[in-house]
Formats: C-alpha cells, structure tokens, sequence
C-alpha cells in the first residue's frame, strides 16, 4: 500500500532540488527541515552538517546582523531581497540576496521560508565595472584589422557622435560589449557612467525594481533606491540580451526611452532620465519580433543604428592578430613567455569554425597555456584532448572535400597563387552561384551560406556584384 505521506515528501524534495535558488525551510525552534543542493552550494556546507540542526548552532552572525529566518519565525516579518552576510559553520564569509517569509497555519507560526540567490554574480558586475573604470576598451583597442571589421568600426565610431539609441547583433562571443563600450568612450558621454545590465541574469520579479528603482514600502522591505537608469544619468546604459528581457517590461522601457522619463516602483511621479540606450541581440532581432519575444515597436525604437557583428568565422584575417593579443594577455597573467604558436595549430585556427567566436579562441588560447610549461611555442599536444580530436578530424576533412572542379584548377596552376588567393576564388565562384540560385535574393543566400545578410552584402561590394 502507498504510503501518501511518503510519496509526498519524496516529490516535494525532488522539486526542491530543481530550483536554481537556495531554500532553506525551519521550523518554529528554528530547527532546519528543509535545505536544497543549491543552498548548501551557496553556503559552502554540506546539506547533512545542517539539515536537522538550529540555525543558530550551525551559522554565526555578526553584531549589527541577524538571521532573517529566524526574525521571520520570531516576528511574522516578511524581508524581500535583503543583502545579508553571515558566517557558515566554517567561519567562512557568505553573502546571499533573499527572500524570507513566515509560515502560517491557522493563524500561528509555524516556521519560515528563505530562498536565497549568491550575490557572487551581482558583485562580479561590480568588480567588472570597476576594471572598465581603470581600464576602458575604445576603438583603439579593438583587435580588427580585416576589411569588414574595419567597416563596422566606421560604422560603430558615426554612430557615437549622435545620442541615438543602438542595437549591436552578433553570434555570443563576437564582442557586442567592446564594441558597446568603445561607442561609449568616443561619445559625448565618455564622462558619465557606462552600465552593463543583463537581461536574462534576475527573475523576472527583481528587474523592474532593479532598472527603474523602488520607493520605500513599493513591497516589504523596499527601500528609496535608484535604478540602472537614474545610476546611468549623463552616460550610457547597456542592455545585454534584449530578448530576454520580459514583455511588461519591454512595454515600460520603450516609454522610458520615448519620453525620457520613468517611475520608480511603488511611485506617483514621473522622474527625467538622460542616458543613452545601447542594447545587444545574440539572434536575428526580426526573428524574435516574429517569435514574440520581442516588442515590434521596441525593436524600431532601439534599432536607430543597427551594427552587426560578422562572426569570426567571416573575417579569419583577424586569428592571427587576435591570437598575438591573446599570448600577450596571458604572458602576463601567467608569468610565461610563449612567442608563438606552431604552424599546425595556425592552420586549424583557420579552418576551424569558431562557433563561440573570439571567446572560444581566448578560451583555447588560455587553456593551452595552462598546459604548456618553459616552451615558447604552443604546440598541438598542449590544446585540450576535445579540441585535438577536432584537429585530427578537421585535417582529415580538409583533405578529402575539395570540390573536383578547383582541385583541377588549382593543380592547373603553374606555381601561382598563394593559398589564400585560391580560396578567395573558390569562395567568390560558389558565393556568386548561390546568388544564382537564388534569383539575386541576397537575404535567401545568405540564410543558405550560415551568413548575415551584411556580410554578404560587403563580400558583393567589394567583388563589384551588380546584382542587376
């Protein structure tokens, strides 16, 4: 027979274990019954050396601090994204963002609920802040020296003249932030802030009150508090992930951005903001319009200036430069004095598709020289086992995919072209016949290459493609 009361509990411990918050349950003494994965994670604590034990004989606080658990038990307050700092079992500093409140049966207390997130990530978009702070990228500092990068930069250097808005697209990894916050520093506004937000890193309940700010007693626990956009006057605010942020939201920013002013969460007057919005997309902006995940009249609102960032993938000129930066960062970092990388890892550079784009050749950069040790080259035997399997595959690809028709021609050649030349024509006579196919329609061909529409359309230009 089933024992419900069992049942129960095995499902409600298995749902708790899902979430992507701590939660830390106690009862009326203050004893813990209740105590997640992700809490003990949080904590640095193992779920056994808490579970069925006070807090107050596992946690220490300090003398101006408190447990909001047991407040909650001891008062029926509830607390709504307190900051609090406490000390584990360990003597180990913790500092959590929470939510606490009472639990109540038929009028009595019977314990509380807390539901934590690690401030980790909210102090280390403080920590980058300050690093941009000291150390600001521009233009100047930008790693780009092919052709459709340096158009983009052009691009990206009118538009930080002007205080029009400005969407950025491009694949993760391709550098939308840089880019954002070298528009910054050569704008009108380099003086003011430059603030990062992500739309998609808090719930959905905590990003009105973050970006727009909260007036004392807008929810328990609220206090006066600026948000992103008042923080942000006179300089420049970066929304990251766009999509991600929520509808109501989304509805609340475009009035921001055509009126110039906001409300603050739980207020009746309208406050002046001054700060210039540039926003990021990692998709098609016209495919989340469509898929609705994003507002119409946003898009249009924020696409003023519209940069689209080619992967690295489309302007392979830039790996090896980019990969000279990168050994310099971590010859510093490291204490290394790494020169170079082999002509075997340079070749796979250049076929290698970078899906994750200049992060994943900073990533692989980095950990190849966490393997190497005195060399002053990097070597094929020290890129991680993943990436040397691909090398093995993609050298045995390269050699057996070339179409019949160029490798006629380029075994026709007497000595001729270098490489790069041959695949520069091989590349132009297939792009051309996909433009054939597809009737001239530049926006189908480039969906059928796996390229956007603006790299296709610089490749024409500079072929001298007259599609009529």
């Amino acid at each position: 027979m089933v024992n419900w009361d069992e049942t129960l509990r095995a499902m409600y411990d298995f749902l708790v274990e899902q979430l992507d918050e701590g939660v830390h349950v106690i009862d009326a003494s203050g004893k813990t019954v209740i105590y997640n994965a992700k809490m003990a994670s949080i904590e640095s604590m193992l779920v056994g050396d808490v579970l069925d034990k006070k807090v107050q004989e596992v946690f220490s606080f300090p003398k101006d601090g408190y447990s909001t658990l047991l407040y909650a038990v001891q008062t029926g307050a509830t607390s709504m994204y307190r900051k609090q700092t406490y000390y584990n079992g360990k003597g180990e500093v913790v500092t959590t963002l929470n939510k606490t409140m009472p639990i109540v049966q038929a009028g009595e207390i019977i314990g509380a609920v807390e539901i934590a997130r690690d401030i980790t990530q909210i102090e280390r978009i403080q920590e980058n802040l300050r690093s941009r702070e000291e150390n600001p990228t521009t233009f100047a500092t930008l790693i780009a020296k092919s052709e459709v990068m340096q158009a983009v930069i052009l691009e990206a250097k009118r538009a930080a003249r002007t205080n029009s808005s400005v969407l950025i697209v491009g694949e993760t990894g391709t550098g939308k932030e840089r880019f954002a916050q070298s528009i910054h520093q050569e704008s009108p506004r380099k003086m003011g802030p430059f603030l990062t937000f992500n739309c998609a890193s808090l719930p959905e309940d905590m990003v009105e009150s973050v970006l727009f700010g909260t007036m004392h007693g807008a929810f328990p626990g609220a206090i006066d508090r600026q948000g992103w956009f008042e923080q942000g006057e006179g300089g420049t605010l970066l929304l990251d992930g766009l999509s991600a942020l929520p509808l109501p939201l989304q509805t609340k920013l475009l009035r921001v951005l055509e009126e110039k002013t906001l409300r603050r969460l739980g207020d009746t007057v309208d406050r002046h903001v001054d700060v210039r919005v540039i926003a990021t997309m990692h998709e098609d902006p016209l495919d989340a319009v469509n898929q609705g995940r994003l507002r119409k009249d946003l898009y249009y609102r924020l696409s003023v200036v519209t940069l689209f960032l080619p992967p690295l993938r489309e302007h392979k000129e830039d790996i090896a430069p980019l990969t000279a930066f990168f050994l310099h960062r971590y010859n510093d970092l490291f204490g290394m004095q790494v020169q170079s990388v082999s002509k075997e890892i340079m070749h796979f550079f250049m076929t290698y598709p970078w899906h994750g784009n200049v992060r994943e050749l900073e990533n692989m950069i980095e950990g190849a020289m966490n393997l190497a040790t005195d060399q002053k080259e990097l070597l094929v035997s020290h890129l991680p086992m993943h990436v040397r399997k691909r090398f093995a595959e993609l050298d045995d690809v390269m050699v057996r995919s070339w179409p019949a028709s160029f490798s006629s021609k380029v075994e026709s050649e007497k000595g001729g072209a270098y490489l790069h030349q041959q695949l520069a024509h091989y590349e132009k006579a297939y792009v051309l016949q996909q433009l054939a196919d597809h009737d001239g329609n530049v926006s189908a061909t480039a969906r059928t290459l796996g390229v956007s529409r603006q790299s296709l359309q610089y490749r024409l230009r500079k072929w001298q493609v007259d599609r009529s």
